[in-house]
C-alpha cells in the first residue's frame, strides 16, 4: 500500500479510476453473462414447441404438394414436393426415438415412426401416378391422408401437453430471471456506492496536505517565516512540493540573514571607504601644505622642461619632465584606488629625483612581475615608504645606500616588498609603528609630511585585514624590508 501511495499523483490517479472502471466493466459482465444464460434457458422452454409447429408445417407443405402433383402431374409440382419431403424428413429427424417411460418422450418417437411410414406411402403414391397405375395412387393416397390425420392429432396432442409443462417451466424461470435482475441492481447499487467511497477517500487524502500546505503558504506570504509546515507521508508531488516549500523557507531565512549581513558589511564598507577618502585628503592636504602654490609650480616646471628642450639640454629636460610627472601624479590623482603601475611609476620618478639631487648616491633595484602592475592597491601608499626608507635607513650611506622594489604573488596574495640596506630597525620601533605610536621628529619626512600610521591605516581600510603590512628588520646595521599583501581577489576588483 505504501509502495502505492509514494507513487507519483498522475499514477494514483489513473490507477483509482482504471481500477473502479474496471471493477464496474466487470460486475456489468458477469450480470449480463448471468441474463443471457436466463434469457437463452427461457427462448429454450418453447423450442419444443416450435420444433413441433415447424415439423407440423413441413408435414402439411408435403401433403399439399403431393396433392398439386396428383392433380398437374408437372414437373415443379414435383420438384416441390421432394424438397418438401426432405424438410418434413429432416424435422423428423430430430424428434427423440428413445424407448423409455416418459409420455411425451413416447409420443415423439411414434410421430416419427408414422412420419417415415407417411412419406414411405406418399412416395409410393408418387409413384404410382407416374406410372398411370390410377388403382394403387388412389389407395395409397387415402393410406397417405390417413396417416397425416393421425400425425396432425398426434402433434397437437404433444404440442398441447408441451405446452403445459413449459408453461410451467416459463412461470419458474420468470421469478428466478426477476430475483436476477433484482440482485444485480443490489450489486450495481453496492459497487457504485463503493466507488464513490474509494473516490471520495483518495480525493479527501490528496487534498487534506494541499489545504494545509496552502494554509502554511498564506502565512508565508504574510509574512510569518517561521510557519511549521505539515509533515507529509508520501513522497509523490505533493511530498516533493511540501519538501521544497521548507527548503524554499530555510533559503528565504537564510537569505535574509546573508542580506541583513551584507547590508551590515556594506555599512562597514562604506565607513571604511569614508575613512579612507578621508585619509587620503588627509595625505593630499599635507601635499599640499608643502607645495607653494603646486599648479603654479607645475606649469613653471613644465615651462623649464620646455625650454631646456629648446636649448638643448636633455638631462636638464629629463630631470624636470620627472619632476612635472611627480607633481602631476600628486596634484591630478583624487582618486582612492590606482593600478600598482602607476605606483611603481611614481616611485620610479621619486628615485631619479633624488639622485639627482645626490649625483647618483641611491642605489635602486625592481624585481616586478609585470602581470601584476595593472593590479589595483590604496594611492600614495609607495612612494611614502620607500621616502621614509632614504630618510631613516640609507640618508647617510652615500653611494652604499640601495632601495630594492618587489612585485610579485605569494599564495593567494599580491605582495610588494620596499627594502633597503641601512640602518635597520628596532624590533621595539617596529611595534611603535605598526602600533601607530611612533612618531620621529628628527628629519621627518622632509617634503610630504605623510607618516606611516596613514599609510598603513588606508592599507587596512583597503584590505580589511589587520596583518597587510609587515616590517622586517635583523636589527641594526642590518637593513629592513616593509612587505605588503594585497589579496590577490581584492587587488583584481
Amino acid at each position: 500500500m505504501n509502495r502505492f501511495l509514494n507513487k507519483p499523483l498522475q499514477f494514483k490517479i489513473i490507477s483509482v479510476c482504471i481500477f473502479t472502471n474496471v471493477l464496474i466493466f466487470i460486475v456489468n459482465l458477469l450480470l449480463m453473462l448471468g441474463m443471457n444464460a436466463m434469457a437463452v434457458e427461457m427462448e429454450k422452454v418453447y423450442e419444443g414447441n416450435r420444433s413441433l409447429n415447424e415439423l407440423g408445417t413441413a408435414l402439411s407443405d408435403v401433403q399439399d404438394s403431393m396433392t398439386v402433383y396428383l392433380s398437374s402431374k408437372t414437373s415443379d409440382s414435383l420438384e416441390e414436393y421432394f424438397r418438401s419431403a426432405q424438410r418434413l424428413q429432416d424435422k423428423a429427424g430430430t424428434l427423440d426415438d428413445r424407448v423409455t417411460d416418459h409420455a411425451l418422450t413416447r409420443m415423439e418417437r411414434n410421430i416419427r415412426n408414422m412420419t417415415g411410414d407417411y412419406l414411405d406411402v406418399v412416395g409410393k403414391t408418387v409413384e404410382a401416378k407416374r406410372g398411370r397405375n390410377v388403382e394403387k395412387y388412389r389407395n395409397y393416397y387415402e393410406e397417405a391422408t390417413q396417416l397425416y390425420g393421425y400425425i396432425n392429432e398426434y402433434l397437437r396432442s404433444l404440442n398441447q401437453e408441451l405446452f403445459v409443462s413449459n408453461s410451467d417451466s416459463y412461470t419458474i424461470m420468470a421469478r428466478g430471471f426477476r430475483s436476477f435482475e433484482f440482485i444485480s441492481f443490489i450489486v450495481m447499487t453496492l459497487v457504485m456506492i463503493g466507488n464513490v467511497v474509494i473516490v471520495t477517500s483518495f480525493v479527501r487524502a490528496l487534498m487534506i496536505p494541499l489545504k494545509k500546505l496552502s494554509d502554511s503558504a498564506n502565512e508565508v506570504a504574510d509574512g510569518n517565516f517561521d510557519v511549521t509546515l505539515p509533515e507529509v507521508a508520501y513522497q509523490d508531488e505533493i511530498g516533493i512540493v511540501n519538501n521544497a516549500f521548507s527548503k524554499m523557507l530555510v533559503s528565504i531565512k537564510q537569505y535574509i540573514q546573508r542580506l541583513t549581513e551584507s547590508m551590515e558589511k556594506e555599512r562597514d564598507m562604506q565607513e571604511k571607504e569614508l575613512m579612507m577618502e578621508s585619509h587620503l585628503k588627509d595625505a593630499q592636504l599635507k601635499y599640499l601644505r608643502a607645495q607653494i602654490n603646486p599648479h603654479f609650480l607645475f606649469n613653471t616646471l613644465n615651462a623649464g622642461a620646455q625650454l631646456a628642450m629648446m636649448e638643448g639640454a636633455d638631462r636638464t629636460y629629463e630631470y624636470v619632465q620627472t619632476v612635472a610627472d611627480f607633481f602631476r601624479y600628486n596634484i591630478k590623482n583624487q582618486q582612492t584606488e590606482v593600478r600598482i603601475r602607476d605606483e611603481v611609476t611614481l616611485v620610479d620618478n621619486y628615485i631619479q629625483i633624488l639622485n639627482v639631487r645626490f649625483s647618483g648616491d641611491i642605489g635602486y633595484e625592481k624585481q616586478v612581475d609585470e602581470r601584476l602592475l595593472d593590479m589595483v592597491m590604496p594611492a600614495m601608499i609607495l612612494q611614502p615608504i620607500v621616502e621614509n626608507a632614504v630618510n631613516h635607513g640609507i640618508r647617510e650611506m652615500g653611494s652604499e645606500g640601495k632601495i630594492t622594489l618587489r612585485v610579485y604573488r605569494e599564495d593567494d596574495n599580491v605582495c610588494i616588498g620596499i627594502g633597503d640596506n641601512g640602518k635597520g630597525i628596532s624590533r621595539e620601533n617596529i611595534s611603535r609603528i605598526l602600533s601607530g605610536n611612533w612618531h620621529n621628529d628628527e628629519n621627518q619626512y622632509d617634503n610630504n609630511g605623510i607618516g606611516m600610521d596613514n599609510v598603513i591605516s588606508r592599507l587596512r581600510l583597503f584590505t580589511g585585514k589587520e596583518d597587510v603590512i609587515e616590517i622586517k628588520s635583523d636589527g641594526q646595521g642590518m637593513g629592513a624590508e616593509v612587505l605588503i599583501r594585497i589579496p590577490f581577489s581584492r587587488a583584481a576588483e
